[in-house]
């Protein structure tokens, strides 16, 4: 709902904040005093179309925000969400400054975003009624979902979605199939070419890095064949290493018996270290042999590897993935050989997931048939009062043409009306006047009390040219829209009656202020509130009878609250 509406340089408003509450709220006034800055105030704030000519004469700029509290399942959130707008505390503060020369600026808590960002979440917000506009009741492309969520239908309407993506994705499924298999039909003399070469490649997995150390091994085999054959020397010739250590243990040998042990672990070492030369001799010798240079080696090698990295670029895959591609290609060309089966089993899934889709979309159909009965006797009812008691109201479904159909099922769904007996049903802009317009929106919106996303409902002089009874049934409908609904209504009027029945009362009056007019907002405690709807029965001069009826009016819901207690 919105919690606070705050004013700055608009019109005829310099500083002005007020506050407001669920519930039923009226806004009273003289004729000029600024009901309609208010409204355009909140229009700025909630995207509507900005206005050089809103910005207080003499200052650079204007600026409206808005602040609102909602629930943790509101739809803006998920919108907000993706744009990384972070109201995890349940409250949007939507901002709009414009300049008096230059664009306007759009703001959600204090991120900078678009104005049709703003616009959008402004409209899941707000919804503004009066004679002449109506944001989601005149677009008929709304008129559908609202027949939904008053018919309860959520459940249906989510599985004809579903069966509706089944279908189309079916339908996907075959036109990929169909365009890959002309493609692959094309290209089979290609496919048995590819299958064949790498075949005949046979590539074993890791192969590649097998032959890579292999074949830098060979290239460097005579160089570390001379290397290997130096390091033998140095342990084999006569003057190497082992030589030296079978001389110098020979020694210590002949002269151990006389050492009394002294010698003998540095012999068992030195004995250890001849064994071990020898060891490394073999080694050696078993290198050399293995690291011969074979030019005819290395040839073969290099041939494979580079024949194997040549595939691998010809089919745009690395060397390990080429036995995937032959099994790819293997794959396609037996499709192409099993084509006629294949494009038979895909046609049989779209004619199972067409026929499950006109199914469920029947189904949801008939029900939206049924909730339609309902939906025209709820809002016959609410017309009466009105004095809209020979205007009709009906919902027109009827069958969407052929390839229209689409996952909100098979129906066009408009609610249209008829003012006079035998007159023909049309749609509201186009039937009714601004009067009965406003009228006719209140009924159906009371008929519809918990299928509007918005959670703020404004209505505007809705009960201009009406009095008495019907002043009194717009109020009782307000009222109701207010408390079995569920919404904060906010309503602009000049009608006592409607007046009385709200839950909060703010007057709108205009005075002058060193020379310029400002505009002000009070919220009126119990006492002024009988004098202002005092004053809007009888005028300038508020007497004693007007107060009389004025309180009779006010305790009126109390009264009948009571009556329908007893009865």
């Amino acid at each position: 709902m919105l919690a606070s509406l705050s004013i700055f340089d608009i019109v005829l408003i310099e500083r002005l904040r007020f506050e407001l509450e669920a519930g039923l709220c009226a806004l009273t006034g003289e004729t000029g005093a600024g009901k309609s800055i208010l409204l355009d105030a909140l229009g700025l704030a909630t995207g509507a179309r900005a206005d050089k000519g809103l910005v207080r004469h003499g200052c650079v700029e204007g600026s409206a925000v808005a602040t609102f509290e909602i629930a943790s399942d509101h739809p803006a959130l998920t919108r907000l969400t993706e744009a990384g707008i972070d109201c995890g505390d349940g409250q949007l503060i939507l901002r709009r400054v414009q300049k008096a020369e230059g664009p306007s600026r759009a703001f959600i808590n204090d991120a900078p975003v678009s104005v049709g960002l703003l616009q959008d979440i402004g409209a899941s917000l707000v919804e503004v009624h009066g004679q002449f506009e109506s944001q989601g009741l005149l677009d008929p492309a709304s008129h559908r979902t609202l027949l939904d969520v008053f018919g309860g239908l959520e459940a249906e309407t989510a599985a004809t979605a579903l069966a509706w993506q089944a279908w189309q994705g079916a339908n996907a499924a075959l036109s990929a199939y169909r365009a890959q298999r002309a493609s692959d039909e094309d290209n089979a003399s290609y496919l048995e070419h590819v299958i064949a070469e790498l075949e005949d490649l046979d590539v074993v997995q890791g192969e590649e890095e097998t032959l890579a150390a292999r074949r830098t091994q060979l290239m460097n085999a005579e160089k570390i064949s001379d290397e290997l054959r130096d390091a033998a020397k140095g342990l084999m010739d006569g003057n190497g290493l082992e030589a030296k250590v079978a001389k110098a243990l020979k020694r210590l040998e002949r002269i151990a018996p006389q050492a009394g042990g002294a010698l003998d672990a540095t012999v068992d070492a030195l004995s250890q270290v001849l064994d071990q030369t020898a060891e490394a001799q073999a080694h050696l010798r078993a290198a050399v042999d293995a690291l011969v240079f074979d030019a005819g080696e290395l040839e073969q090698s290099e041939e494979r590897l580079f024949a194997l990295r040549a595939a691998a670029r010809k089919h745009r895959v690395t060397v390990d993935q080429l036995p995937a591609a032959l099994d790819d290609a293997r794959a396609r060309l037996a499709a192409v050989e099993s084509a006629e089966s294949r494009e038979a089993e895909l046609e049989a899934a779209i004619a199972v997931a067409r026929i499950a889709y006109e199914t469920t979309a029947q189904g949801l159909s008939t029900k939206r048939k049924a909730a339609s009965v309902r939906l025209d006797k709820a809002v016959a009812t609410e017309l009466k009062p009105l004095k809209l008691d020979k205007a009709k109201f009906r919902t027109d479904i009827s069958p969407l043409r052929e390839g229209s159909e689409g996952a909100g099922g098979i129906d066009r769904v408009r609610f249209e009306i008829a003012t006079n007996p035998g007159a023909p049903f049309g749609p509201l802009t186009e039937i009714a006047s601004g009067g009965e317009l406003s009228r006719f929106t209140l009924a159906i919106k009371v008929a519809l009390a918990e299928t509007g996303a918005a959670s703020t409902l404004i209505f505007d002089e809705i009960d201009q040219g009406v009095g008495g009874a019907v002043a009194a049934a717009i109020g009782d409908r307000l009222s109701t829209l207010a408390s079995v609904g569920g919404a904060q209504v906010l309503v602009v009027t000049h009608s006592p009656q409607v007046a009385a029945r709200a839950d909060t009362h703010w007057k709108i009056s205009k005075s002058i202020q060193k020379g310029a007019a400002l505009t002000a907002v009070a919220n009126l405690d119990t006492d002024d509130r009988l004098e202002e709807v005092a004053r809007m029965l009888s005028g300038a001069n508020v007497t004693d009878e007007a107060r009389g009826a004025a309180q009779r009016l006010l305790d009126a819901p109390a009264k009948q609250a009571k009556q329908a207690k007893s009865a």
